[in-house]
């Protein structure tokens, strides 16, 4: 039934996808270009623009963690075009601002923007449509970020070398402001029930589903072995790729230029759309901690080549291993608590993890920043991101035991 072409929830998805692609493009990789953008042209310090970046995804955080709630308050749809355009007005704050200082209002503004189109957020919107199917759907959907990524990172640098940062931005909200508003509307103000289905398109049978009810509060998650081995790997994974996609195009720029830097953005986006396929084709619904592990362990692998590399050929390989890896960081903790959670928990879950992941996450740019500034080259703080994605995938696998207990009892 999940496959039929006319099940709504395809079209579902599909908006996703493109509301993953405006919201990954302008609040995850819009700050990576930022940061060389505004060094270069208002000479303000690294840290001091990577700790601007820090807010916009600490704030991001704070408001994750009450997505569920959020949700079901104001409706998806409502929550989705507000954030659009709360990030819409924040890249063209980032673009203007003539004191640093001003760098801080603009991250608000994109911070709340990127909440409502995170993974929690994309996640939210495939939940209710897919159980069985959820794998795929939401691979799909979460393709949608790094597709942003292919097609954003280039564009952002040709748009402000051609019209300048602040046309670059306007452009941008506008046509994010186009494209997601109709999405929205169209597309999430509809649920199964409002169909006579259920999830993956199962006739509803003997009225309106009710929504499982949650049983774990934050403060028994927070409790959890199952729940603090998933937010504390993926949060460590996590501060480490934000951290090193934040300065990524700088660390490529000496080797490529600008533009072959953001080229390799890019690239990395597009083995992320490759490696978050594979893993929505071929993830079954055992054993998922152990996918995860080893998704680290491949990072791990590209993000040394990027620390040490000197080469094209070192360089482009180290963005293929960090790329394959890098999309499913997203795609795996709401799996992951779909195997290990009750269905009514699931949502408080992946949103408390998220929120924890993002708050962790924020302190990446800013980390990378000052090791940069202090000795004046990247080797360092990437040498410190490959240990991190090791030590991530021995978190998860020191889980997979308590993972069993739980489910024993």
């Amino acid at each position: 039934m999940i496959f039929k072409r006319r099940f709504f929830g395809w079209k579902v998805v599909w908006a996703a996808f493109m509301i993953a692609v405006f919201g990954a493009g302008a609040g995850f990789y819009g700050p990576s270009v930022f940061l060389p953008a505004l060094h270069a042209t208002r000479g303000w310090p690294v840290s001091v623009i990577s700790a601007a970046i820090t807010t916009h995804f600490l704030l991001s955080a704070i408001i994750v963690i009450y997505l569920p709630e959020i949700h079901r308050r104001i409706s998806l749809a409502t929550m989705t075009k507000a954030g659009v355009t709360s990030c819409g007005l924040g890249i063209v704050t980032w673009a203007t601002a003539q004191e640093a200082w001003q760098l801080f209002p603009a991250a608000l503004l994109t911070g709340a923007g990127w909440a409502t189109t995170s993974s929690a957020a994309i996640n939210a919107m495939i939940a209710r449509w897919f159980d069985r199917g959820r794998p795929r759907a939401l691979s799909l959907a979460l393709n949608g970020a790094s597709l942003g990524g292919v097609i954003f990172p280039p564009l952002w640098v040709v748009l402000i070398s051609q019209v300048g940062f602040a046309s670059a931005a306007l452009v941008v909200a506008l046509t994010m402001s186009a494209v997601v508003w109709p999405l929205a509307t169209r597309f999430l103000r509809t649920v199964p029930a409002d169909l006579g289905m259920t999830a993956d398109g199962d006739p509803l049978v003997g009225g309106a589903a009710v929504p499982a009810a949650p049983k774990l509060t934050r403060g028994d998650l927070l409790q959890e072995g199952r729940f603090l081995t998933i937010s504390a790997a993926f949060a460590l994974g996590l501060f480490a790729q934000i951290g090193l996609i934040a300065h990524l195009i700088a660390r490529l720029t000496p080797e490529f230029g600008p533009r072959g830097a953001a080229a390799s953005v890019s690239l990395c986006t597009v083995c992320a759309i490759i490696g978050r396929t594979a893993l929505g084709w071929f993830l079954g619904e055992e054993n998922r901690r152990f996918a995860a592990a080893v998704n680290f362990l491949v990072q791990a692998i590209g993000v040394l080549l990027l620390a040490v590399g000197s080469g094209i050929f070192e360089l482009v390989l180290g963005c293929i291993f960090f790329g394959l890896a890098g999309g499913n960081h997203l795609t795996l903790p709401p799996l992951i608590a779909q195997e290990e959670f009750d269905a009514g928990d699931v949502a408080t879950v992946v949103a408390l993890v998220v929120a924890i992941n993002q708050a962790v996450m924020a302190l990446g740019p800013v980390t990378f920043g000052m090791l940069h500034d202090a000795t004046n080259d990247y080797l360092l703080p990437f040498s410190m991101a490959a240990a991190a994605q090791v030590v991530a995938a021995l978190i998860l696998l020191a889980g997979r035991k308590g993972r069993r207990l739980a489910a024993a009892n």
